[in-house]
């Protein structure tokens, strides 16, 4: 249907069509601001949830006589997450994200009332679950309608504008949480998110009403194009209509996307593209990824066994600990296997690379940033505020690099910032390894950790950039929901075997340091996977 026509906006795109507009060049672009600001207000509603609900928890575990009760509280959030993005991804390659979307709000704050409203412990574990549901689910949905309704160019700018979409909690929300908590009562701090979360929602309503529409537009054609034995002809998805007056983007990504990922390369055709998605005749192939029952099944086994790994530090002698951390850690990949694109766990060019890049550069980031604090107040004496100055400077950090790698948009590949972003990570983990062996004090900390926010601004938007780029309309949720997946694991791997890491090295600065080494390990690893996370000729496999 749509001939030769590339994916919209890409450099090198068939001029639009005579009547169709051109495709917006700014996330204000009276098309696309409602759609911008929406998204961007549920990003910032769910990272504030996230900082307020650590800074009230100790409030929260005493009101409610639930210190028992305390760890499981965040346990069972990630655990939630983690099934849901399984869900939500199949499920939004399926109908498309705006249905799933307005569910997984629609149980997010659900969650928040069951939590701001429990008198009893289990009750508000049961809404932090609830949230959790809501919260993983949210983040797979965003990254598909970023997908299908935002030209391609402009991708590295709405991640970017996710990025810095945490800034601002990270900075003010755990204050502000605080105030609330005191001034009013800690309920408020799941009930005002609740509140807000509505019209957040509401903002989006147009661009998913709109995605409503064209997704049942292909279910009818599709119905029509299948034959009277069952088989498929042509399929038409790759061909969908304008949202928001943006020009029709093709499955294969692949002209577009080259583009992207090697800007000096020749697009590839997009009629080789469609021929390439003809021969597909399975609506929704992906990678030969597991049934929905058995994804879910798979993602449970993960979630419970990242929970038992991260407990055995706090509950069991360390020559124990260690043995069942390994054996959790052995459940856990090979339980996460199916879940993400075949040879992820060896780095493979391409997609494979870049959902382990994620995964290992959240390890190394978060890892590090998991102990920092500690140090700065057991070894330098702060107190606990000023020692969360040094966090907001990276988060700070964060934000200039995003918004440097959205400014560059498609004059510099993703590839090359990706390597860019985890070497500044790997420098901002050194830095605080020597910070810890050579008594560098604050001043170093606070120089690593703009080092690391930089680089994590630079890499973090790009990795989101990637997976669409590799992505189609048949399996943009589920290669999203593998992102969403490996980062979540990568985040709670490390906090368990850094946790063991500290426990067995004793204590003082050589502790810290053994500890920020191993998240250095990760951040050399996520420079050499990077490298391999550009494709490997101009064109991407349809």
């Amino acid at each position: 249907m749509t001939g030769g026509t590339t994916a919209s906006g890409s450099p090198g795109a068939a001029a639009p069509s005579a009547g169709r507009r051109p495709a917006p060049t700014s996330l204000w672009d009276p098309r696309l601001r409602w759609t911008s600001l929406g998204s961007l207000a549920l990003v910032l509603l769910a990272a504030f949830e996230a900082m307020a609900v650590t800074t009230v928890m100790p409030v929260v575990a005493e009101d409610l006589d639930g210190a028992r009760l305390y760890s499981v509280a965040f346990s069972a959030t990630l655990a939630a997450s983690v099934i849901a993005m399984v869900v939500s991804g199949r499920w939004s390659d399926r109908s498309g994200p705006a249905l799933p979307l307005v569910t997984a709000t629609g149980v997010f704050v659900v969650g928040l009332v069951v939590a701001g409203t429990a008198e009893q412990m289990p009750v508000l574990v049961l809404g932090r679950f609830l949230q959790g549901l809501g919260s993983g689910a949210i983040t797979v949905t965003l990254y598909v309608l970023v997908a299908r309704a935002f030209p391609t160019p402009l991708h590295p700018r709405v991640f970017g504008l996710f990025s810095a979409g945490w800034v601002l909690p990270s900075m003010i929300g755990p204050l502000l949480a605080g105030v609330i908590a005191d001034v009013w009562s800690w309920h408020w701090v799941f009930l005002g998110v609740a509140l807000l979360i509505v019209p957040a929602l509401a903002l989006l309503l147009p661009v998913l009403r709109s995605l409503r529409e064209i997704e049942a537009e292909r279910a009818a054609e599709s119905a029509a194009a299948t034959g009277p034995s069952g088989a498929q002809g042509t399929p038409t998805d790759d061909s969908r209509p304008a949202v928001l007056g943006v020009p029709p983007e093709g499955a294969a990504v692949g002209a577009s996307a080259a583009a992207e990922l090697a800007p000096d390369a020749p697009a590839a055709p997009a009629a080789d593209a469609d021929a390439d998605a003809a021969a597909t005749p399975d609506p929704t192939p992906g990678w030969n990824a597991p049934s929905t029952v058995l994804a879910v099944l798979l993602a449970v086994v993960v979630a419970l066994a990242l929970v038992g790994t991260g407990s055995t530090s706090e509950l069991l002698p360390s020559p124990v600990a260690w043995l069942l951390a390994a054996g959790g850690l052995a459940v856990v990949a090979l339980a996460v296997r199916p879940l993400l694109p075949p040879r992820t766990l060896l780095a493979g060019r391409g997609l494979p690379a870049t959902v382990l890049a994620r995964g290992t550069l959240a390890a190394a980031y978060f890892g590090t940033e998991v102990y920092l604090p500690l140090m700065l107040q057991r070894e330098y004496g702060l107190t606990p505020g000023n020692a969360g100055l040094v966090l907001t400077v990276g988060a700070i950090a964060w934000f200039l690099g995003s918004m440097t790698q959205a400014r560059l948009g498609g004059r510099v590949a993703s590839g090359r910032l990706l390597v860019a972003g985890a070497c500044f990570v790997t420098a901002g983990v050194a830095i605080q390894i020597t910070t810890a062996l050579a008594d560098l004090g604050v001043p170093g900390a606070l120089v690593g950790w703009l080092v690391g926010g930089i680089g994590m601004g630079l890499a973090m938007p790009r990795l989101s950039t990637l997976v669409l780029a590799y992505s189609t309309p048949r399996d943009q949720g589920l290669n999203s929901s593998a992102l969403s997946i490996s980062d979540a694991v990568g985040g709670s791997a490390i906090t368990a075997v850094t946790g063991l890491v500290f426990a067995s090295v004793g204590s003082g600065r050589t502790s810290f340091a053994a500890a920020f080494l191993l998240c250095l390990a990760l951040a050399v690893a996520t420079v050499l996977v990077a490298r391999r996370a550009g494709p490997g000729s101009a064109r991407l496999p349809a």
